[in-house]
Protein backbone atom coordinates (compact mmCIF):
# COMPACT_ATOMS: atom_id res chain seq x y z
CA UNK A 1 0.00 0.00 0.00
CA UNK A 2 1.19 3.53 -0.81
CA UNK A 3 1.52 4.60 2.83
CA UNK A 4 4.19 1.95 3.26
CA UNK A 5 5.91 3.08 0.07
CA UNK A 6 8.84 5.26 1.16
CA UNK A 7 9.56 6.42 -2.39
CA UNK A 8 5.95 7.51 -2.87
CA UNK A 9 6.11 9.61 0.29
CA UNK A 10 9.39 11.36 -0.53
CA UNK A 11 9.02 11.68 -4.31
CA UNK A 12 5.47 11.48 -5.64
CA UNK A 13 3.48 13.01 -2.80
CA UNK A 14 5.47 16.30 -2.67
CA UNK A 15 5.25 16.56 -6.47
CA UNK A 16 1.47 16.12 -6.32
CA UNK A 17 1.19 18.78 -3.62
CA UNK A 18 3.19 21.14 -5.85
CA UNK A 19 0.78 20.39 -8.69
CA UNK A 20 -2.18 21.34 -6.49
CA UNK A 21 -0.49 24.60 -5.53
CA UNK A 22 0.11 25.45 -9.18
CA UNK A 23 -3.51 24.70 -10.04
CA UNK A 24 -4.56 27.15 -7.34
CA UNK A 25 -2.18 29.74 -8.79
CA UNK A 26 -3.72 29.31 -12.26
CA UNK A 27 -7.26 29.73 -10.94
CA UNK A 28 -6.25 32.79 -8.95
CA UNK A 29 -4.48 34.46 -11.90
CA UNK A 30 -7.39 33.67 -14.21
CA UNK A 31 -10.03 34.83 -11.73
CA UNK A 32 -8.24 38.14 -11.12
CA UNK A 33 -7.56 38.97 -14.77
CA UNK A 34 -10.94 37.77 -16.00
CA UNK A 35 -12.42 40.70 -14.08
CA UNK A 36 -10.19 43.22 -15.86
CA UNK A 37 -11.69 44.28 -19.21
CA UNK A 38 -9.35 45.49 -21.93
CA UNK A 39 -9.87 49.11 -22.95
CA UNK A 40 -10.30 48.25 -26.64
CA UNK A 41 -13.23 45.92 -26.00
CA UNK A 42 -11.53 43.10 -27.89
CA UNK A 43 -13.10 39.66 -27.37
CA UNK A 44 -11.16 36.43 -27.09
CA UNK A 45 -12.47 35.28 -30.47
CA UNK A 46 -11.46 38.53 -32.15
CA UNK A 47 -8.01 38.39 -30.53
CA UNK A 48 -7.43 34.84 -31.78
CA UNK A 49 -8.49 35.95 -35.27
CA UNK A 50 -5.89 38.72 -35.17
CA UNK A 51 -3.13 36.25 -34.34
CA UNK A 52 -4.22 34.04 -37.24
CA UNK A 53 -4.20 37.06 -39.54
CA UNK A 54 -0.74 38.07 -38.30
CA UNK A 55 0.62 34.68 -39.38
CA UNK A 56 -1.36 34.64 -42.63
CA UNK A 57 -3.49 31.66 -41.56
CA UNK A 58 -6.85 31.52 -43.33
CA UNK A 59 -7.97 27.89 -42.94
CA UNK A 60 -8.54 27.78 -39.16
CA UNK A 61 -12.00 28.34 -37.66
CA UNK A 62 -12.75 29.73 -34.21
CA UNK A 63 -15.63 28.15 -32.30
CA UNK A 64 -17.16 28.39 -28.84
CA UNK A 65 -17.40 25.32 -26.60
CA UNK A 66 -18.90 24.67 -23.20
CA UNK A 67 -16.90 24.53 -19.99
CA UNK A 68 -14.39 26.61 -18.11
CA UNK A 69 -10.73 26.76 -19.25
CA UNK A 70 -11.46 24.08 -21.87
CA UNK A 71 -9.75 26.11 -24.58
CA UNK A 72 -7.64 24.22 -27.10
CA UNK A 73 -6.54 24.03 -30.72
CA UNK A 74 -7.59 20.96 -32.70
CA UNK A 75 -5.06 20.49 -35.54
CA UNK A 76 -7.04 17.64 -37.12
CA UNK A 77 -10.15 19.78 -37.56
CA UNK A 78 -8.27 23.09 -37.96
CA UNK A 79 -10.38 24.64 -35.22
CA UNK A 80 -9.57 26.84 -32.24
CA UNK A 81 -12.15 26.03 -29.58
CA UNK A 82 -12.62 28.69 -26.94
CA UNK A 83 -14.59 28.24 -23.72
CA UNK A 84 -17.62 30.35 -22.87
CA UNK A 85 -15.57 32.52 -20.53
CA UNK A 86 -13.05 33.31 -23.28
CA UNK A 87 -14.81 33.35 -26.66
CA UNK A 88 -17.03 36.42 -26.13
CA UNK A 89 -15.26 37.90 -23.13
CA UNK A 90 -13.33 41.16 -23.34
CA UNK A 91 -11.21 40.38 -20.30
CA UNK A 92 -7.42 40.52 -20.29
CA UNK A 93 -7.35 36.83 -19.38
CA UNK A 94 -9.59 35.92 -22.33
CA UNK A 95 -7.36 37.74 -24.81
CA UNK A 96 -4.22 36.06 -23.45
CA UNK A 97 -5.71 32.56 -23.52
CA UNK A 98 -7.27 32.96 -26.97
CA UNK A 99 -4.02 34.24 -28.45
CA UNK A 100 -2.13 31.35 -26.85
CA UNK A 101 -4.38 28.84 -28.64
CA UNK A 102 -3.93 30.74 -31.88
CA UNK A 103 -0.20 30.49 -31.23
CA UNK A 104 -0.57 26.71 -31.41
CA UNK A 105 -2.28 27.07 -34.78
CA UNK A 106 0.71 29.13 -35.96
CA UNK A 107 3.09 26.41 -34.77
CA UNK A 108 1.29 23.80 -36.84
CA UNK A 109 1.16 26.09 -39.87
CA UNK A 110 4.93 26.56 -39.65
CA UNK A 111 5.69 22.88 -38.90
CA UNK A 112 7.31 23.83 -35.60
CA UNK A 113 9.85 21.05 -34.87
CA UNK A 114 8.88 20.23 -31.25
CA UNK A 115 5.31 19.68 -32.48
CA UNK A 116 6.58 17.01 -34.87
CA UNK A 117 8.57 15.31 -32.11
CA UNK A 118 5.62 15.41 -29.72
CA UNK A 119 3.26 13.93 -32.31
CA UNK A 120 5.74 11.12 -33.00
CA UNK A 121 5.92 10.25 -29.30
CA UNK A 122 2.19 10.60 -28.63
CA UNK A 123 1.00 7.05 -29.57
CA UNK A 124 3.55 5.35 -27.30
CA UNK A 125 3.00 7.97 -24.58
CA UNK A 126 -0.73 7.21 -24.61
CA UNK A 127 0.00 3.52 -24.09
CA UNK A 128 2.52 4.33 -21.36
CA UNK A 129 0.07 6.65 -19.60
CA UNK A 130 -2.65 4.01 -19.40
CA UNK A 131 -0.57 0.88 -18.98
CA UNK A 132 3.00 1.67 -18.00
CA UNK A 133 2.53 1.92 -14.23
CA UNK A 134 0.03 -0.95 -14.27
CA UNK A 135 2.53 -3.28 -15.96
CA UNK A 136 5.26 -2.24 -13.54
CA UNK A 137 3.02 -2.81 -10.51
CA UNK A 138 2.00 -6.25 -11.79
CA UNK A 139 5.67 -7.00 -12.33
CA UNK A 140 6.42 -5.97 -8.74
CA UNK A 141 3.57 -8.12 -7.43
CA UNK A 142 4.67 -11.17 -9.40
CA UNK A 143 8.36 -10.57 -8.89
CA UNK A 144 8.78 -10.69 -12.66
CA UNK A 145 11.52 -8.25 -13.54
CA UNK A 146 11.03 -8.15 -17.37
CA UNK A 147 7.44 -6.98 -16.81
CA UNK A 148 8.65 -4.32 -14.37
CA UNK A 149 11.15 -3.03 -16.91
CA UNK A 150 8.59 -3.06 -19.73
CA UNK A 151 6.22 -0.94 -17.63
CA UNK A 152 9.00 1.48 -16.70
CA UNK A 153 10.10 1.79 -20.33
CA UNK A 154 6.55 2.55 -21.45
CA UNK A 155 6.04 5.14 -18.73
CA UNK A 156 9.32 6.84 -19.64
CA UNK A 157 7.66 7.89 -22.91
CA UNK A 158 5.06 9.79 -20.86
CA UNK A 159 7.88 11.76 -19.24
CA UNK A 160 9.52 12.36 -22.62
CA UNK A 161 6.21 13.55 -24.11
CA UNK A 162 5.66 16.00 -21.26
CA UNK A 163 9.24 17.23 -21.56
CA UNK A 164 8.78 17.99 -25.27
CA UNK A 165 5.45 19.66 -24.46
CA UNK A 166 7.17 22.38 -22.44
CA UNK A 167 8.82 24.23 -25.37
CA UNK A 168 5.56 23.86 -27.33
CA UNK A 169 3.55 25.58 -24.60
CA UNK A 170 6.12 28.25 -23.80
CA UNK A 171 6.54 29.06 -27.49
CA UNK A 172 2.77 29.39 -28.00
CA UNK A 173 2.63 31.89 -25.13
CA UNK A 174 5.65 33.76 -26.49
CA UNK A 175 3.98 34.03 -29.89
CA UNK A 176 0.75 35.22 -28.27
CA UNK A 177 2.41 37.97 -26.25
CA UNK A 178 4.50 39.08 -29.23
CA UNK A 179 1.44 39.54 -31.45
CA UNK A 180 -0.55 41.18 -28.65
CA UNK A 181 2.24 43.71 -28.19
CA UNK A 182 3.06 44.34 -31.86
CA UNK A 183 -0.57 44.76 -32.92
CA UNK A 184 -1.55 46.85 -29.90
CA UNK A 185 -4.34 44.57 -28.73
CA UNK A 186 -3.60 45.38 -25.09
CA UNK A 187 -1.86 48.26 -23.37
CA UNK A 188 1.27 47.81 -21.25
CA UNK A 189 -0.54 47.08 -17.98
CA UNK A 190 -2.98 44.70 -19.66
CA UNK A 191 -0.11 42.78 -21.26
CA UNK A 192 1.33 42.23 -17.78
CA UNK A 193 -1.99 40.68 -16.72
CA UNK A 194 -2.10 38.43 -19.78
CA UNK A 195 1.50 37.37 -19.15
CA UNK A 196 0.65 36.40 -15.56
CA UNK A 197 -2.22 34.20 -16.74
CA UNK A 198 -0.10 32.48 -19.40
CA UNK A 199 2.87 32.06 -17.05
CA UNK A 200 0.68 30.41 -14.43
CA UNK A 201 -0.88 28.12 -17.05
CA UNK A 202 2.55 27.14 -18.36
CA UNK A 203 3.58 26.09 -14.87
CA UNK A 204 0.86 23.41 -14.87
CA UNK A 205 2.86 21.61 -17.56
CA UNK A 206 6.03 21.98 -15.49
CA UNK A 207 4.22 20.58 -12.45
CA UNK A 208 2.83 17.66 -14.48
CA UNK A 209 6.33 16.87 -15.70
CA UNK A 210 7.68 16.92 -12.14
CA UNK A 211 4.94 14.51 -11.00
CA UNK A 212 5.74 12.14 -13.87
CA UNK A 213 9.49 12.30 -13.23
CA UNK A 214 8.88 11.58 -9.55
CA UNK A 215 6.67 8.62 -10.47
CA UNK A 216 9.27 7.29 -12.91
CA UNK A 217 12.06 7.59 -10.32
CA UNK A 218 9.87 5.76 -7.82
CA UNK A 219 9.39 2.87 -10.24
CA UNK A 220 13.09 2.72 -11.09
CA UNK A 221 14.18 2.76 -7.44
CA UNK A 222 11.64 0.11 -6.49
CA UNK A 223 12.79 -2.10 -9.34
CA UNK A 224 16.41 -1.77 -8.22
CA UNK A 225 15.42 -2.82 -4.71
CA UNK A 226 13.78 -5.96 -6.09
CA UNK A 227 16.96 -7.17 -7.75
Amino acid sequence: MIWYDYYYLILVLPAMLLSLIVQGWVKSAYRKNSKILNVRGLTGAAAAARVLSYYGITNVRIEQIAGNLTDHYDPKANVIRLSQGVYGSTSVAAVGIACHEAGHAAQHAENYSPIKVRNAILPVANIGSSGGILLAVIGFALGFRPLMLAGIALFSFVVLFQLVTLPVEFNASSRALKVIDETGMLDEQEIKGARKVLSAAAMTYVAALIVSIASLLRLILRSRNRR
